[in-house]
């Protein structure tokens, strides 16, 4: 890991004024540090091949970098300087870190769907608290930076449903068998993959792992994470990228052909 002077952490969730979730305070921290009356701001060329300004307000860089079209390239250098700007300097580039992921945990959280034995609250909190963990434990020299990120939220949160579920249970007595998190949505080779080693991967991090292994970039992880994992319509995506939705269909089916290969192997080593 490259060496960078560590400041003590921070903390994972701002404090909550007039009832707003963990998620919902971070963000109004994240959005007031971009409409300041001097905003933060990041290098345009982050996020931009051909920037027409120097520099961007730090809520334009994460909409351009949560857009599906932003090359590979830039992704990986955007989420490298926002994590190594938290590093160096803690406030306020700390919450300008773990803003940036709120759009995707938002929609991780939404994928889990209704837990009737936990807060919706204590699902942020913990999120939070993996992002703000992982800030300090990721490589940021290395590949899939944000991915990492998101993997350590999703094990975060599915630890916790899980020992809530299991909770529940012994208190209620047996309980019909709940569906594999992955959902009939997710693809065969994923749960091929989670059955093959349980609780030890989950989906978000075998994706961040093809990531670092360059089986599919950071493009394609999208594709398969926002459509198979999230729901998300193909025609939406298909849309923000001016495709069609048979090209983007052609383009998936390629992903998750490199992605079964080496999920195969993985399987084989483990």
């Amino acid at each position: 890991m490259h060496p960078l002077s560590r400041p003590s952490r921070p903390h994972s969730a701002c404090p909550r004024p007039g009832g707003l979730s963990p998620l919902q305070a971070l963000e109004e921290s994240f959005l007031a540090l971009a409409a300041a009356a001097e905003p933060l701001t990041l290098p345009a060329y982050l996020v931009c091949e051909e920037p027409e300004q120097s520099v961007l307000p730090v809520d334009q860089v994460r909409t351009r970098l949560a857009h599906p079209g932003v090359p590979t390239v830039l992704h990986e250098r955007a989420w490298r300087e926002v994590v190594r700007r938290a590093r160096r300097l803690g406030a306020p580039w700390d919450t300008v870190a773990l803003g940036m992921t709120v759009p995707v945990l938002h929609r991780m959280l939404a994928r889990l769907g209704r837990c009737d034995h936990l807060e919706r609250s204590e699902l942020e909190q913990e999120a939070l608290a993996a992002v703000t963990a992982a800030l300090y434990a990721v490589d940021v020299d290395g590949t899939g930076v944000g991915w990492e990120l998101f993997a350590a939220a999703d094990r975060a949160v599915h630890r916790l449903e899980y020992a809530a579920r299991r909770r529940t249970q012994r208190e209620t007595g047996p309980q019909e068998a709940s569906a594999s998190r992955l959902g009939h949505a997710a693809s065969p080779d994923l749960r091929a993959l989670e059955a093959g080693r349980g609780e030890a991967e989950d989906e978000y991090s075998v994706l961040a792992l093809a990531v670092r292994a360059r089986v599919v970039n950071i493009a394609e992880a999208q594709l398969i994470a926002r459509t198979r994992l999230e729901g998300e319509p193909m025609q939406r995506l298909a849309d923000e990228r001016g495709v069609s939705c048979r090209q983007l269909y052609r383009h998936r089916a390629a992903a998750e052909q490199h992605l079964a290969a080496y999920l195969r192997h993985q399987l084989r080593e483990g």
